[in-house]
């Protein structure tokens, strides 16, 4: 083999591996300070799980400034939010298939818009900070009001409670929590 070209190689091979190596410094990083979490539901074979990370308050302002208003959020910090039915349910009583999907959000002062997309992104955001979200493949946006709590969470939570035959899927965070009633689908008679 050619020496200048061996040289080159090694080059190259040596900027590879530091590369590797600075992605994993800023990945365990990022993850120290919003650490990953899975919260799951289960009740008579239905299966609801949601993989995310939980940044921290950290006496800052959150929605509104942290998280601007109007904008869509990738609902936690690094990579997109995932939530995986392994049934057809209902949310809020609009139909969402079995599978896997993104779930992002857009927070207002009085409603939020949660938005279920069926794609898998390679982190939550870009290199401009915009969410890496294609609209195209939204599923299904619901429409929910905001409220208010008194002890504000410090950090991002996501949780499943459930309450007679339905289950609530909540996003809590600062003085803000929102939530989403879902039921399973089968045996019931969905509108086209």
């Amino acid at each position: 083999m050619n020496p200048t070209l061996k040289t080159a190689l090694k080059i190259i091979g040596g900027l590879v591996a530091v590369v590797v190596v600075l992605l994993f410094i800023m990945r365990y990083n990022t993850k120290a300070h919003s650490p990953e979490d899975t919260v799951q539901f289960e009740s008579d074979g239905l299966k609801l799980e949601v993989l995310y990370s939980r940044p921290y308050k950290k006496d800052r302002e959150i929605f509104g400034a942290l998280v601007p208003y109007d904008e869509v959020w990738r609902t936690g910090a690094n990579e997109a939010t995932t939530f995986e039915t392994n049934k057809d349910i209902l949310v809020d009583g609009s139909l969402l298939k079995a599978g896997k999907y993104t779930l992002w959000t857009i927070p207002g002062e009085k409603s939020w818009k949660v938005i279920f997309n069926s794609q898998m992104y390679p982190w939550g955001i870009d290199v401009e900070k915009k969410a890496y979200r294609d609209p195209e493949y939204d599923t299904l946006v619901i429409e929910t009001a905001v409220n208010k709590i008194e002890n504000y969470v410090e950090q991002f939570t996501i949780f499943f409670e459930e309450i007679n035959d339905l289950v609530f899927l909540f996003l809590s965070w600062d003085d803000t929590s929102v939530s989403l009633p879902i039921k399973e689908a089968e045996g019931l008679e969905i509108p086209e």
